[in-house]
């Protein structure tokens, strides 16, 4: 079942931040504006069933990862996501929301305080800093890559 982010809507600027990545290299949001339109892709662990085929999947879609920066988010420690992109061979960049735990996934309005983790959320950003579309699907539910698609060819 997807509803809506319960974070910013769609029309409404995306919440800033600053994290690292899986090589431990800072990255911030804001620094897109204005070169490329993101996908955040929140994902609730590493290494699980349904993280792992709906990342597996994506890494095998080069039309999407043409389109938009993707950035995929978890709670899990910027270690374990160098693992989990090594082992994955994943092209996109892990960013962690380990500490302070779950800020980011909170400031979109996905984090489930009472597992520790992120939702399923997914938030297309435009090069203006702009949400364009989102969606959350329940943990155990995977996400179809055919409406990223859409979603990022209704960028123009």
């Amino acid at each position: 079942m997807t509803f809506p982010a319960a974070g910013p809507a769609a029309g409404s600027r995306a919440p800033d931040f600053e994290t690292r990545n899986q090589y431990g290299e800072p990255v911030r949001l804001s620094d897109y504006a204005g070169r490329r339109d993101v996908v955040l892709v929140f994902y609730p662990y590493a290494f699980s069933q349904v993280c792992t085929s709906e990342l597996a999947a994506l890494r095998d879609r080069p039309d999407l990862l043409a389109a938009a920066e993707f950035l995929a988010v978890s709670c899990d420690p910027m270690f374990t996501l160098r693992a989990y992109s090594d082992a994955q061979q994943l092209p996109f960049g892990l960013l962690t929301d380990f500490w302070p735990h779950g800020a980011i996934a909170t400031s979109y309005g996905v984090f489930d305080a009472a597992r520790g983790c992120a939702l399923r959320g997914t938030f297309v950003v435009d090069r203006t800093g702009v949400i364009r579309w989102s969606v959350v699907n329940q943990i155990p539910e995977a996400r179809n890559l055919d409406d990223y698609a859409a979603a990022l060819a209704s960028l123009g």
